[in-house]
């Protein structure tokens, strides 16, 4: 690889069509049943592999799940846990949460689990010995590279979080030191809006971002 001491220039056009893709970027739980290209999931991959990661240790594993019964378990598994999550809430906002879509596992053509290895000897333990979350800080990252790549494809992706971790990974057989990061679908929309989902269901409102700045 060669080095150079000029990095590329990115113009006021380029600066605003990024900040599009990041308002474009949502977390969609309505897809289409059209299925992804060939080859798109993979190219998707190899951009979130282009993100950083500590100590150059890259703890991500990718799980593509196209088992019929393993989907169908991890559709269970959401299942009982969101069940389990309306059971913690009560009165109107319970009758609030039951309204929510909060997945798209039946419907979107694509699964993908994403996982952190948290005994990747790779790295060789640089800038984890005091933060070994920075493991899973890394994967991620990673996957945001991952969400935006999709979005400027116009794929649309959903983070499933209403799972229980241990569940899924029994389901999905794979090592056990590998911690869930994250659990996906990926499809192209069926609506598409700058406005978070949550928001529009008033289940929440988004805060400026000054609300979350101190100095000192």
């Amino acid at each position: 690889m060669a080095l150079s001491d000029t990095a590329p220039q990115f113009d006021a056009d380029f600066q605003a069509r990024l900040r599009e893709l990041f308002l474009w970027r949502r977390d969609i739980r309505r897809f289409r049943s059209a299925p992804l290209p060939g080859g798109a999931l993979e190219r998707l991959i190899e951009a979130a592999c282009l993100a950083p990661s500590v100590g150059l240790s890259q703890p991500w594993r990718f799980v593509i799940v196209d088992d019929v019964g393993r989907r169908a378990a991890i559709v269970d598994n959401f299942s009982q846990c969101n069940a389990d999550a309306l059971a913690s809430y009560e009165a109107d906002r319970a009758a609030a949460y039951a309204k929510l879509k909060l997945a798209g596992l039946v419907e979107a053509p694509c699964h993908l689990a994403i996982f952190a290895d948290e005994s990747t000897p790779h790295g060789h333990g640089l800038g984890r010995r005091t933060m070994p979350e920075m493991l899973r800080y890394s994967v991620v990252a990673a996957i945001s590279n991952l969400w935006l790549a999709a979005r400027a494809e116009g794929i649309g992706m959903g983070w499933i979080s209403i799972l229980d971790p241990a569940g899924a990974r029994e389901i999905l057989d794979v090592p056990s030191h590998w911690r869930l990061i994250g659990y996906f679908c990926l499809g192209y929309p069926r609506l598409e809006t700058t406005e978070p989902e949550l928001e529009i269901e008033g289940w929440e409102r988004r805060r400026p971002s000054d609300a979350f700045v101190i100095r000192r």
